[in-house]
C-alpha cells in the first residue's frame, strides 16, 4: 500500500519464485521444485513492491532538483521517489539531469570510451543482472580491451571464491537443497538468516522437526537463529508456538572464528588420538592408564565414541583417500593451547568440546556460512577452516554433508559463472576468441578495491555500472566521493535513484532499465532471463507486470547499444541477441557446454538446472588432485599495536530487517528492538559501563588504525545488546566511511567489514534517520 500497488502487487507475489514466474530480485536463496503456497519472505515482498511501485522519478522530478540538493537527501528518500522513466544526461550549467535520446546517449558514451585506454575504464556489475546480461557485459568489456570487471562479489564472497578452490577445487559451495533434508546436523556459522535469507528458515525448521541439531556460531544473538514462527503455518500463527532453531548457540568474538573452529578440530583430533592410544594399549596388554589432566576431556570424549561402537572420531579412510595436508593441520590443532583458543574466540573450552561431540556423533553434517566469515582480514583463512572441519569427518560429497555458502544478491554467484571476473584464468578466453574473432586481454583486471584505488589515484577515467550503488557499498567513502568527480565519464544503468547517481563525472548518464518483474517485449515476443541460486542451480524468470515507462530499455538492449557504439568491428550478433534472448543462452551454452547443457530446453525445469560441481562427487580439481587441509599461520589478524588498546572495540557492520544491501526500506529493525533510526551502536553492557557511557548516550566512532587519516562518523545512539565484550556492531553502509581502503583480505581483497578497531567518544550530534 505504501508503494501504491496494493492489488497488482499482491497478485504478483503469488508468482514470486514459482514455476514460470519471476525470481525474487532480493536474495539468492533457491527456488524449490515443490514450492510453498507463498514462496517469498518479508524482504522479498518489500523488494517486489519497491520495484513495481506506483511512484515515478521522471522528467518533472529532475527538473525541480539539482544534484547538489539531492546529495543532502537520505538514501531511503532518494529511492522512494520511484522508478526512473527516461534516459538522462547531467547538464553542468544547471546541475540537473535532463532528458536525452537513447541513440544520442550511446553515441557519446561510445566516443568517450574510444578516446581513453581500455585500462582506464571500469565496468562494474551489481548482483542483480541476469546471466544473459552479464554474459553480454563481460563480452563488451573484453572486446573493448579490458579485464576491469569489478563486481559486488568482490565486496562480499570473494573470500569464498579464493578459499574454496584452494581447499576443495570449487569456487562455490557444494550443497544443494536436498542436503537440508538428508543431514542430521547443521553447523550454522556467521550468517543471519532472519535478515539476509529468511526463506531458508523453512529448510531449517523442517530440519529441526526431523530432529536435526543446529549448532550456531555467531557474533550476535539473533532472534531468527534462536526461534521461528512460520507465517505460512496457521497453527503456529494462531498459537504463537515457536520452533527453536539453534540447539546450541555459541557467541564468538569478531575475528575469533578461526580459533573457535580450531578448538572444535582440536577436540576431535585429540579424542581420536586418545581412542587410538586406548586401542594400542589394549592390543599390547599395557595397563598404563596414566593420563594428563589436560587431556581428560579428550579421553572422556573418546570413551563416549567407543561406547557408541565407533572405532574412530575422524574419517581416516576419507582423509587417506581424498585429502592432503592433514598431518600439518592436526599438529597445529594439537599445538594450540586451550587458553589461547578461548581468549581469541570468546568461546569456552567446554563449549568447543560440546560442539565437537555433537559433530562427532553425526553422520551427515551440513556447513552453512555467510559474510560474517568472508568480510574479514583473514576471510580466506576462515573459509579454509570451514573446509578443514568438513574434511575431518568426510562431510563433503555425500547426501546431507556439504558446504553451503549463502550468497546475498539474487544473481551475484551467476554473473561470475558467465565471465564477470577480473581474473582472466577463470574465463575460457580461447573459446571466446574462437567464437567472436577477437584477441581477449590476458592481464589481470581490477577488483572493486583496485577500482577504488584507481579512481582515488586519478588513473581511472570512466566508470560504467550495471546496477548497484557502488559509492555506498565501497569503503573509504569520503575520499572516493571526492575523487569520483574527477572521472571523465560515469554511466549508471539503474531502475531507481541512489547516491551513486548524484556524485558524477564530467560527463554523466543515468540510463533507466526494465526490472526483472516487468514484461520484456522484444522483436521475437516476451523474453525470459535466468539467474543462479546460492545452491548452484539455474532458474528461469519471466516478467509479469507492465513496464514503468514506455521509454525504458532492457539491460541487454542497453549493453548492446553501448557495444555497437563503442566497438569498431565485433563479430557479435548484438541485435539478434536483443531480439531473442534464447540466442544469448545458446551462446552461453557454446561457451560453457558442460555447465549449460540444453540450457534453453531446461530453463524452467522444476527445481532449476543443477550446475556440475566435481567436488560434490568427490572429484578434486586442485593442484594436489585432492581436497586440501590448509593451515592458517595465526589465529587472529596481525593488527597494529594501537588497535589493541583497552579503549578500542572491534566493530562489525550488519543489516537491519528493513533493508537489503544498500537499499533502505525503512527505519525499523524489530528483530533487534530499534525503531526510527539507523544511527545506533550495539554494545555489551560491560563495555558501556567500562567506557563510561550510558544506554542512550550519543557517541562518535573513529577508526583506530592508520592514524595519519582521521575517519569518523557521528551521532550514534548506544544500545545495550547481546554481543561479546570488546565488540560492537552498527549498520552498513552508514559506517563505511570508517573503513580504510587497505583494510581487506590480502588474497581476496574483500573489505574487512566484520572487523575494524574503533574508538568511541561522546558526541554533540543528534542522531538522524
Amino acid at each position: 500500500m505504501r508503494e501504491h500497488v496494493p492489488i497488482s502487487g499482491a497478485a504478483l507475489l503469488a508468482k514470486q519464485n514459482k514455476p514460470d514466474g519471476y525470481m525474487c530480485v532480493s536474495c539468492a536463496w533457491a527456488k524449490p521444485a515443490k514450492t510453498h503456497p507463498l514462496e517469498f519472505c518479508e524482504n522479498g515482498a518489500k523488494a517486489t513492491a519497491w520495484e513495481i511501485t506506483g511512484r515515478r522519478a521522471g522528467r518533472t522530478f529532475f527538473a525541480a532538483h539539482t544534484l547538489t540538493e539531492l546529495e543532502g537527501w537520505r538514501d531511503h528518500d532518494l529511492e522512494e521517489q520511484g522508478r526512473l522513466t527516461h534516459p538522462m544526461r547531467w547538464d553542468s550549467s544547471t546541475d540537473k539531469y535532463v532528458p536525452v535520446g537513447w541513440e544520442e546517449a550511446f553515441a557519446e558514451i561510445g566516443r568517450e570510451l574510444k578516446a581513453i585506454s581500455p585500462r582506464q575504464a571500469e565496468f562494474y556489475t551489481s548482483g542483480r543482472a541476469s546471466l544473459e546480461t552479464s554474459y553480454m557485459y563481460q563480452l563488451l568489456a573484453r572486446i573493448y580491451g579490458t579485464n576491469n570487471l569489478p563486481d559486488s562479489s568482490n565486496m562480499c564472497h570473494e573470500s569464498s571464491s579464493v578459499g574454496l578452490p584452494e581447499s576443495i577445487g570449487a569456487s562455490i559451495g557444494t550443497a544443494i537443497l536436498s542436503d537440508f533434508q538428508n543431514c542430521d546436523c547443521i553447523f550454522y556459522i556467521a550468517q543471519n538468516v532472519g535478515t539476509s535469507s529468511p526463506r531458508l528458515l523453512h529448510d531449517l525448521q523442517d530440519a529441526v522437526d526431523r530432529g536435526v541439531k543446529i549448532v550456531t556460531i555467531n557474533l550476535l544473538r539473533e532472534p531468527g537463529l534462536e526461534r521461528f514462527i512460520n507465517p505460512q503455518s496457521p497453527g503456529q500463527m494462531l498459537s504463537l508456538k515457536e520452533t527453536p532453531i539453534s540447539s546450541q548457540y555459541y557467541q564468538v568474538k569478531s575475528g575469533g572464528d578461526i580459533a573457535a573452529i580450531f578448538g572444535i578440530a582440536k577436540a576431535l583430533i585429540e579424542a581420536d588420538d586418545a581412542l587410538h592410544a586406548a586401542h594400542v594399549s589394549n592390543v599390547s596388554g599395557s595397563d598404563d592408564n596414566t593420563e594428563d589432566s589436560s587431556n581428560a576431556g579428550a579421553v572422556a570424549f573418546a570413551a563416549s565414541i567407543a561406547a557408541a561402537d565407533k572405532k574412530h572420531v575422524l574419517d581416516h579412510d576419507f582423509i587417506r583417500d581424498h585429502t592432503a595436508g592433514f598431518e600439518q593441520f592436526a599438529a597445529a590443532a594439537r599445538g594450540h593451547e586451550w587458553s589461547e583458543l578461548e581468549n581469541v574466540s570468546g568461546v569456552t573450552r567446554e563449549e568447543m568440546m560440546q560442539a565437537a561431540e555433537i559433530y562427532a556423533s553425526s553422520d551427515a553434517v551440513l556447513m552453512v556460512y555467510g559474510m560474517g566469515l568472508t568480510q574479514h582480514l583473514m576471510g580466506v583463512e576462515n573459509v579454509h577452516m570451514i573446509a578443514n572441519l568438513a574434511l575431518l569427518r568426510g562431510n563433503i560429497g555425500k547426501p546431507g554433508a556439504n558446504i553451503c555458502a549463502v550468497r546475498g544478491h539474487s544473481n551475484v554467484q551467476g554473473q561470475r559463472t558467465v565471465g564477470i571476473t577480473e581474473k582472466p584464468e577463470l574465463v575460457p578466453l580461447d573459446k571466446l576468441k574462437d567464437l567472436y574473432k577477437f584477441e581477449p586481454p590476458r592481464w589481470e583486471g581490477h577488483t572493486s578495491v583496485d577500482t577504488c584505488k584507481a579512481i582515488i589515484a586519478g588513473e581511472a577515467k570512466a566508470f560504467v555500472a550495471l546496477g548497484g550503488n557502488f559509492l555506498r557499498a565501497a569503503p573509504e567513502t569520503r575520499a572516493l566521493e571526492a575523487a569520483w568527480r574527477r572521472l571523465r565519464l560515469t554511466v549508471q544503468i539503474a531502475t531507481k535513484l541512489n547516491r551513486s547517481h548524484l556524485i558524477h563525472g564530467e560527463i554523466a548518464y543515468l540510463l533507466p532499465c526494465l526490472g526483472r518483474i516487468e514484461i520484456d517485449e522484444q522483436a521475437s515476443g516476451p523474453q525470459a532471463v535466468s539467474i543462479e541460486s546460492s545452491v548452484a542451480h539455474f532458474h528461469g524468470s519471466r516478467g509479469h507486470t507492465k513496464p514503468a515507462s514506455p521509454d525504458l530499455l532492457s539491460e541487454p538492449a542497453i549493453v548492446a547499444g553501448i557495444a555497437k557504439a563503442t566497438l569498431e568491428a565485433a563479430d557479435v550478433p548484438w541485435q539478434e541477441w536483443v531480439d531473442d534472448y534464447s540466442k544469448i543462452r545458446d551462446a552461453i551454452e557454446h561457451t560453457y557446454p558442460e555447465t549449460f547443457k540444453d540450457f534453453n530446453k531446461r530453463l524452467f525445469q522444476p527445481g532449476g538446472i543443477p550446475r556440475p560441481l566435481p567436488a560434490r562427487e568427490r572429484k578434486w580439481v586442485t593442484k594436489s588432485g585432492k581436497a586440501n587441509f590448509l593451515t592458517p599461520d595465526r589465529l587472529f589478524p596481525d593488527l597494529p599495536h594501537e588497535a589493541l588498546a583497552k579503549d578500542v572495540l572491534r566493530l562489525s557492520t550488519l543489516r537491519s530487517n528493513d533493508q537489503f544491501n544498500t537499499t533502505i526500506y525503512g527505519y525499523s529493525d524489530r528483530f533487534r528492538g530499534v525503531d526510527g533510526t539507523r544511527q545506533v551502536i550495539f554494545m555489551n553492557s560491560k563495555d558501556i559501563d567500562r567506557l563510561g557511557f550510558l544506554v542512550g548516550d550519543i557517541v562518535d566512532l573513529t577508526t583506530a588504525i592508520e592514524p595519519e587519516t582521521v575517519r569518523k562518523v557521528g551521532g550514534f545512539r548506544v544500545v545495550d545488546y547481546a554481543i561479546p565484550e570488546g565488540c560492537c556492531a552498527a549498520y552498513y553502509p552508514e559506517t563505511n566511511p570508517l573503513f580504510p581502503l587497505n583494510h581487506h583480505s590480502p588474497k581476496a581483497k574483500t573489505p574487512s567489514y566484520k572487523l575494524l578497531p574503533v574508538r568511541l567518544t561522546r558526541s554533540d550530534q543528534v542522531p538522524v534517520n
